[in-house]
């Protein structure tokens, strides 16, 4: 019997998220180490799926399957395809990040009652969302699959609601409501979708007879399961709505700046550029290969809201005066442009909206930490506190300046390629839709440009003349992700070989060839 390391990458954060949890309280520095040492061979695991994925391969390799709950047909189900890899490596590879940017983020609180906080709990409930979301990209069984995707909801509740800084522009009180608002606002979209969802799931097993990924798409393939029409455009509807949610996908985005504006930095990234991610692998995985015919009758309206995400998140990005909230819209923009390029059912939409879920995470991540270095110095959130930041802390503004473009896809850094490539695809069959979502682009521009000008260029505001630079410890944080940018911008080839089967596999599911080109040869 082969070594389990799918159930080892996911089982490790886990297994050590209860560990560190286990830490006794005075010894949080110890609950510290133990978590970031496990984060880093968790992505020790992660690099060596990597390395033994072969995209030529299989379309689902490392495989593990183990009866589970047999009555119901549910088995424990695990295979990783090329797009699935690229999510686990960068889930993996974020996650060391997050921890040593919120190193401090769970010390008491130095205020008059000097409030105590789980510090703890809030590096375990890091893992144990980590160990979720991995097991999410990994599960080959819908049930299984559910299960997990459901359950992450509970570890990020308490991240947002237990953990803030938003008590630096209100009273304690002030800032536990704002907290608790936001957390439950998140668990109850996410819940909505999950229970919506299950009812799908429950209707995909009477109409299968069982969970399994591979078994219902061979049977859908060979003609031995029909759906009838009406069946699987519900089933569809159920499936999508939860992912929309979790995506997030305009009309129901309204969760995610309250949620990312009253969490911690760290935590705002972990919401953005890890858990949100599961929603749109799985259109990816599931809408399409379960409900082909289902996915295509729905493509003119998800289209018409992918656009809608992208001008409607872009546009309220440049008006907002908060810049943790100006990134959590921004991000629903980019989000707008994963979803275009999946459901533009061309290799390069799917190629670049896989891309793009990489590419958004790292930048995402860069710019956010960058951010949360920021606030953490001023004490404040909001834009017109902050200026001439550039004079006294050239190294922070420099780092925020890159995280800046990348946000708005600057040609050399890794989301221009994403972004491109989604265009593209976008064209070659929608062209109208395409021409739309390019305003996205431009309104990018203005957003970022306008937070960097008004943050830290013109003179020394008095509140930041002594603002320090980066320390050794946010370096250590934002340099790599820097670096990533950099090379994923000049060289994306690694992750372009490692998804481009996949997503042809996915495209042949939806019985989807691309367009061929209509300019005429030139006489």
């Amino acid at each position: 019997m082969s070594f389990p390391l799918l159930t080892a990458t996911a089982a490790l954060p886990a297994l050590g998220a209860v560990a560190t949890a286990a830490v006794p309280a005075a010894r949080r520095t110890a609950a510290k180490w133990l978590a970031l040492i496990v984060s880093l061979a968790t992505l020790a695991l992660g690099i060596t799926v990597l390395v033994r994925f072969d995209p030529g391969g299989d379309r689902y390799q490392l495989t593990e399957s183990r009866a589970w709950i047999a009555d119901f047909g549910v088995r424990y189900e695990l295979g990783v395809d090329g797009i699935a890899v690229a999510l686990i490596a960068l889930t993996a590879l974020l996650i060391p990040f997050v921890i040593l940017a919120g190193w401090h983020d769970a010390d008491p609180l130095e205020t008059g009652n000097k409030r105590w906080r789980p510090t703890q709990g809030f590096f375990a409930l890091i893992l144990a969302v980590e160990a979720m979301v991995i097991i999410s990209f990994e599960a080959t069984d819908v049930f299984l699959f559910y299960i997990f995707f459901e359950a992450m909801l509970i570890p990020m509740y308490f991240l947002i609601g237990g953990f803030g800084d938003s008590a630096h522009e209100h009273g304690d009180e002030a800032a536990a409501t704002q907290r608790s608002y936001a957390a439950v606002k998140f668990l109850l979209y996410n819940l909505v979708g999950g229970l919506i969802m299950l009812a799908a799931v429950i209707g995909l097993y009477v109409v299968a007879g069982n969970f399994s990924l591979a078994e219902i798409a061979q049977a859908r393939a060979n003609g031995s399961l029909h759906m009838a029409t009406n069946t699987e455009r519900w089933l569809f509807l159920g499936f999508f709505f939860a992912f929309a949610v979790k995506a997030p996908l305009w009309p129901l985005h309204t969760w995610l700046p309250n949620a990312m504006g009253e969490a911690t930095a760290p935590v705002a990234v972990l919401i953005t550029a890890v858990v949100d991610k599961v929603g749109t692998f799985a259109m990816l995985r599931f809408c399409l290969q379960l409900f082909p015919n289902a996915s295509k009758w729905a493509t003119p309206v998800i289209l018409v809201l992918a656009v809608i995400s992208i001008i409607y998140g872009a546009l309220l990005a440049v008006g907002q005066r908060d810049i943790k909230r100006l990134v959590a819209y921004a991000s629903i923009s980019h989000f707008g442009f994963i979803v275009l390029g999946i459901f533009a059912m061309t290799s390069q939409g799917q190629s670049g909206a896989t891309l793009y879920m990489v590419n958004h995470g790292i930048s995402t991540a860069a710019l956010m930490l960058v951010a949360g270095f920021l606030i953490s110095r001023r004490g404040s959130r909001l834009i017109a506190d902050y200026g001439g930041v550039q004079k006294v802390a050239p190294v922070l503004a420099g780092t925020f300046l890159i995280g800046g473009l990348a946000t708005l896809s600057l040609p050399g850094l890794a989301p221009f390629v994403s972004e491109f490539l989604v265009l593209v695809g976008t064209f070659s069959r929608y062209p109208v839709i395409g021409i739309i979502a390019t305003f996205g682009i431009v309104l990018a521009a203005l957003y970022t440009l306008v937070l960097y000008q008004r943050t830290m260029t013109g003179p020394v505001k008095p509140e930041v003349a002594s603002m320090p630079d980066l320390r050794p410890r946010e370096l250590l944080v934002v340099a790599p992700l820097i670096v990533l940018l950099i090379f994923l911008g000049v060289y994306p080839k690694p992750v372009t070989d490692i998804v481009n089967p996949s997503v042809k596999q996915t495209l042949s599911d939806v019985h989807k060839k691309d367009p061929k080109p209509s300019v005429e040869a030139a006489k």
